[in-house]
């Protein structure tokens, strides 16, 4: 397994036992704190991530920073006084995950309202909601989230008339599992003025019923009428959520995440650092239609170099949700031959606005689900290179769920980051077929052939559209099966990468994603101490097995954040 005697440093101090093998400087190192203390982590069964030296029994930290990897006993030869010496029992450990995608402000304000994941039918969703409204004032507001309507025997969305059998005196607001589509109550509707006559914002849908009223189905940008009139969460409520969610983080061993939430939220994650008590390390996205000069005084205010918490790309979502049928289809759904979804925006419009940001030096992050969508990223990105010129850009495509065959090797031509989130493709292929036919099901969460053409990809949840736990996503590479197993051999199994090539893109892949290369990502000198202890050997243990391994410990910065003993 562990090569004898392969080790590596990066911490000057260390300089007189370069006569050891494999040893690695990095100008990391010179910024590591000397009075930082030391803490040798041993008997342990180290999987590095790293090919050149792939496992190790021991590593040694000063303070943030990994100092060596390697053998035990030459390892611990490095010692100091005082050395802090944690056993580890022989268990297995590995990077963090890092996430590629996540909302957790919205999954901060999810957790304090009602919850509505795996609800199998409407009236289960009528009984959670009626429990809420037991406990609520008359008139107050009614938010929740997570239902699923593909899980319902009749598979039809929802409508007002169902919310307002429980829920007459208060105003609700439901929001589908994909975050695309919602469904609204008649007090809601009437609080927020839409009517028959309510024209459907642009790229969005205002679904109405046989007599031509609203029936409380509000898609994409149509959302934001109701929302608008939803008070917001207080500051307390806001940071209360948001520490629920950052112990769920924690707890399922990812110790960096590329968030996609409100300035707001940034200001709390910022309250939570100064305070010492933010437990994963943060890039947070900011929103491409915002005004250039906002998002230039956001960079600015955010940072972008802080290991901690910065500012990153821009963000926009460009079309809807397969599930919905809201994603921006080149053709017409296989089950909806009427519908091609949604763009959210004009192309012409796009890519003018991309070229503006790009400009700026921003990295840009587009959301596309449909092949139409995918298509027309593809090619703003493409405009944005030929008007500005060559630089590292690392653009990413999100989720880049149905793509055209043709266009898988634009990703790689293009060096465009193709960001997934496998835990979809373990949802979703109970029914993506029948949205789009057989022939562009091939070109569906795509992994292997991404890989093939030599696309880099960063993986992720989309948390909280998933749960946050990355060994669903595990299991959804290597087997492309449902939760319970089957079908036999997989979901288009020419798909299927394997569990290193899996970890990779939720490690390293991710780490590139963000501009972080050679900082996370991999358990070697040099790089942060960030790093996770697990119940099982992820390498022994069968495919099914992957979303029974518990995190036994967390660690970011060489600082635990999360313990299963203590909890």
């Amino acid at each position: 397994m562990m090569a004898k005697r392969t080790f590596f440093l990066s911490f000057s101090v260390f300089a007189a036992l370069s006569l050891f093998s494999g040893q690695r400087l990095s100008a990391q190192s010179m910024s590591l704190e000397k009075d930082a203390p030391l803490t040798i982590y041993r008997n342990a069964h180290i999987y590095t991530n790293d090919p050149g030296v792939p496992w190790a029994a021991a590593m040694l930290v000063r303070g943030e920073v990994i100092l060596a990897v390697g053998d035990e006993d030459e390892v611990t030869a490095l010692s100091e006084k005082g050395t802090h010496i944690v056993d580890l029992d022989g268990r297995f450990v590995m990077p963090g995950f890092n996430d590629a995608h996540v909302h957790l402000g919205e999954a901060g304000y999810d957790a304090l309202t009602v919850r509505l994941q795996g609800a199998p039918t409407i009236q289960e969703l009528q009984k959670r909601l009626a429990a809420a409204v037991a406990g609520s004032k008359e008139g107050e507001w009614i938010t929740g989230s997570g239902w699923d309507h593909t899980l319902w025997p009749d598979k039809k969305f929802p409508t007002r008339a169902d919310l307002d059998k429980v829920a007459p005196e208060n105003p609700v607001f439901l929001v589908h599992i994909s975050g695309h589509v919602a469904v609204a109550n008649t007090l809601a509707l009437k609080l927020a003025g839409v009517t028959a006559k309510t024209q459907s914002p642009a790229g969005s849908e205002i679904e109405h019923d046989a007599s031509g009223e609203p029936d409380g189905m509000l898609k994409e940008d149509a959302m934001g009428l109701v929302r608008a009139k939803i008070p917001p969460p207080t500051a307390e409520h806001r940071r209360k959520g948001i520490e629920l969610v950052l112990a769920d983080v924690a707890a399922n061993g990812v110790t960096s995440v590329q968030d996609n939430s409100a300035w707001e939220d940034f200001l709390v994650y910022r309250e939570l650092k100064k305070e010492g008590k933010l437990t994963a390390r943060i890039t947070e996205w900011l929103h491409f239609a915002e005004p250039l000069e906002k998002l230039e005084a956001q960079r600015r205010d955010g940072g972008t170099t802080d290991p901690w918490l910065r500012t990153g790309a821009l963000k926009f979502v460009s079309d809807g949700a397969l599930g919905s049928r809201t994603a921006a289809m080149i053709a017409p759904y296989s089950d909806d031959p009427k519908n091609t979804g949604l763009l959210a925006m004009e192309p012409e419009k796009l890519t003018a606005m991309a070229i503006e940001r790009d400009k700026a030096g921003f990295q840009l992050n587009f959301h596309a689900i449909g092949d139409r969508a995918n298509r027309v990223a593809l090619d703003a990105f493409e405009a944005v290179a030929k008007a500005n010129g060559p630089r590292d850009r690392r653009d990413r495509i999100e989720h880049a769920q149905i793509v055209a065959m043709s266009d898988i090797p634009r990703f790689a031509k293009l060096q465009v980051i193709a960001s997934m989130q496998p835990s979809h493709q373990t949802t979703d292929m109970r029914w993506a077929e029948s949205r789009v036919g057989p022939d562009r099901i091939k070109g569906a969460y795509a992994w292997a052939t991404m890989q093939k053409y030599g696309v880099r990809l960063a993986f992720g949840t989309d948390y909280d559209v998933e749960v946050i736990s990355p060994f669903r996503g595990l299991y959804a590479c290597v087997t492309r099966e449902l939760p319970d197993g089957g079908p036999q051999g997989g979901w288009q199994p020419q798909e299927k990468i394997s569990l290193a090539a899996c970890i990779r893109a939720y490690t390293t892949g991710s780490a590139y994603a963000e501009f972080s290369e050679g900082k996370k990502g991999e358990l070697r000198a040099g790089e942060l101490a960030d790093f996770i202890v697990l119940s099982d050997d992820l390498t022994q243990i069968k495919p099914a097995q992957y979303t029974k391994v518990k995190v036994l410990q967390t660690v970011v910065g060489g600082r635990t954040v999360y313990s299963a003993h203590q909890q």
